[in-house]
């Protein structure tokens, strides 16, 4: 079994990470879950919350917003809506995030009245979003 694996964040607006590392712990949206090398394939959605990152150098963490993690044996890849080092996350940026995902809720309540499988989702990501501020406490 290898020691590390590669891993790669990014986000529309850059890249935040690109090492070697002995294990991520994923937000996944499905729940949370930890990778490691010789990790089964797999690719999970993220909801909002805190990545971990383990590597040689130490222990490092990124608030992401939502996207999708693709794992393998050797390899981590996390595509993430939005990303920010958990050291540089402010108020402001939490706010910034719980406002779009409750503009989100209501355009989705708007937008399909009877539907509730996509209202709900909205709901869903909302209430993440708001737990996540909770829990980071900035």
């Amino acid at each position: 079994m290898a020691d590390t694996m590669q891993f790669d964040l990014v986000s529309p607006e850059r890249s935040l990470a690109s090492l070697q590392v002995n294990a991520v712990r994923i937000p996944g949206a499905d729940g949370d879950m930890t990778a490691m090398p010789d990790h089964a394939p797999v690719i999970t959605t993220l909801r909002p919350g805190v990545l971990h990152v383990e590597s040689p150098q130490g222990t490092t963490e990124y608030v992401v917003s939502g996207g999708f993690a693709e794992i393998n044996a050797t390899s981590l890849s996390v595509l993430a809506e939005k990303a920010i080092p958990l050291n540089e996350v402010t108020r402001a940026h939490i706010d910034e995030m719980i406002e779009d995902a409750r503009a989100a809720h209501e355009a989705a309540k708007e937008q399909f009245k009877n539907e509730p499988g996509p209202v709900d989702d909205a709901a869903k990501l909302l209430s993440d979003m708001v737990a996540m501020g909770d829990h980071i406490n900035v």
